[in-house]
């Protein structure tokens, strides 16, 4: 096969359908000169006349015409494939390959997916709801929306909102068992533990003055999802650590109980996180834009996964 530079198929095919060289010229921004000589080296590359030179007019000839056609298809599956891989076009298309935990996968990446979709109907999803961190680059995936305190990563990560955290307990519990008045009264209560967690017994607390307090808790408890550890907190099992923005209606209806509102715990984040490219597609980048709007909102419940630790 003859080398040719596929660059010179857009001159060749704007001189076919200007019909001129200086028309065709005007339209690339190149001189008529340039113009000509790409197409003179494109029929020595194929070792054919594509166009028959009048003073008046360029036409294809036989040759030319069947090969205009081609190139016509060339040219659009070339222009169909730049835009498919995020380079040339800002419309997500293909799948969005993305992993969340299982709590706040179900609760807000869900929803965000069907909403993200119904803007985008060439968008197709694979989601991916665990509470195990996944190797993205390994297992193909796109996305991971993470929440906590992101580990040490070559990954790139955006921050999309931060928490709060909140240590409650159930009125039940607290009339049985009395209200804790300083971190150090939490070792003597029952504790449920978060097993998700680097270090779900030992928390970080910091009085309004800065001082740190850390504390060693003991569980009677443990589970694995923050749900869970709502649920056995709303019950009265014990004192459990909470996002915000989780437990916002049980503390307005006085289900669950703010304690030691002197003292703070480390803020937490959620976060996009996907593998470092310089280039990231369009349905990668348009999502995390889409869901940090999302998140903005006041409304969205948030939940700690694996991907982060406690105050500790």
């Amino acid at each position: 096969m003859p080398s040719v530079n596929l660059n010179r198929l857009a001159v060749f095919a704007a001189v076919a359908e200007a019909g001129s060289f200086t028309a065709a010229a005007r339209r690339l921004g190149l001189t008529k000169a340039m113009t000509s000589q790409h197409v003179s080296r494109l029929e020595a590359e194929l070792g054919a006349a594509l166009l028959s030179r009048t003073t008046r007019r360029v036409v294809p000839t036989e040759a030319g015409a069947a090969f205009h056609a081609d190139c016509t298809r060339i040219l659009q599956e070339t222009e169909a494939a730049v835009a498919r891989v995020g380079l040339g076009g800002e419309t997500p298309a293909g799948t969005l390959r993305i992993t969340a935990s299982i709590d706040f996968g179900a609760t807000v990446i869900a929803p965000s997916l069907t909403a993200f979709m119904e803007q985008n109907p060439d968008l197709m999803v694979d989601f991916v709801a665990t509470d195990q961190i996944v190797d993205l680059v390994g297992e193909r995936f796109d996305l991971a929306i993470r929440t906590g305190w992101l580990r040490d990563s070559r990954l790139r990560a955006v921050r999309l909102r931060s928490f709060r955290q909140i240590l409650v307990g159930a009125p039940t519990y607290l009339a049985r068992y009395g209200k804790p008045r300083r971190p150090h009264d939490l070792p003597a209560h029952r504790w449920i533990g978060l097993t998700q967690l680097r270090s779900p017994l030992t928390w970080r607390f910091t009085s309004r003055r800065g001082t740190a307090h850390a504390v060693r808790v003991t569980a009677h408890v443990l589970v694995n999802t923050s749900s869970a550890a709502r649920t056995f907190a709303i019950s009265g099992a014990g004192l459990s650590v909470l996002p915000d923005s989780m437990i916002e209606d049980d503390i307005a209806t006085g289900r669950l109980v703010p304690l030691l509102p002197s003292w703070n715990l480390p803020e937490g984040g959620v976060h996009a996180v996907y593998p470092a490219t310089r280039y990231p597609p369009a349905k990668v980048r348009l999502f995390i834009d889409f869901l940090r709007t999302r998140l903005a909102r006041p409304s969205a419940p948030l939940h700690r996964d694996r991907g982060g630790r406690d105050g500790g």
